[in-house]
């Protein structure tokens, strides 16, 4: 049975992960700004270029949740009990959204893996690409990260979609 103590797990849940995904973005930016400043040879600049970009996203993205977490859980607990019809309306279409957001993020991600692979593997002998290797290296470990992460939210949010739909039958 769907009980409000299951919003506030899911929002919880939520919020807690995005303090993950913040400081996972904060520590690819660090990471960067060491290896692009301090470092200084080709493969760490090429190192440098995913760590900002896919960490300055991973930090926007946690931020986001995490400003938005306390205000949709107490709506939707409030819901629960003073509107079950905003539930079916309203949060349900967007948990599916989330949940449809989440498949084209994985597909996104494995591509990034990928493409990190084939760079790091294609540039593996040729030192004077340390630019390459490094960014290839980078950006498949930074996809790992962000399709692990995602792999949780995932999961947690199926088992909150599927407490939803039983709830508004």
């Amino acid at each position: 049975m769907f009980t409000k103590s299951d919003i506030e797990k899911y929002f919880t849940g939520e919020k807690s992960e995005s303090l993950i995904f913040i400081a996972l973005g904060m520590a690819g930016i660090i990471l960067a700004i060491l290896f692009f400043f301090f470092f200084k040879t080709s493969l760490h600049k090429g190192m440098a270029v995913p760590f900002a970009c896919i960490g300055l996203i991973m930090g926007i993205t946690g931020l986001s949740v995490y400003r938005s977490s306390d205000r949709l859980r107490i709506e939707n607990v409030y819901a629960y009990d003073m509107n079950p019809l905003q539930l079916k309306e309203k949060e349900l279409p967007r948990m599916k959204k989330v949940m449809k957001n989440f498949q084209l993020l994985r597909w996104v991600e494995i591509f990034l893996l990928a493409a990190g692979l084939g760079l790091y593997i294609y540039f593996i002998r040729d030192f004077r690409s340390g630019f390459w290797r490094g960014f290839g290296f980078a950006l498949a470990v930074m996809a790992v990260v962000a399709l692990t992460a995602d792999y949780f939210a995932e999961r947690r949010g199926k088992i909150y979609i599927r407490g939803l739909e039983s709830f508004v039958k």
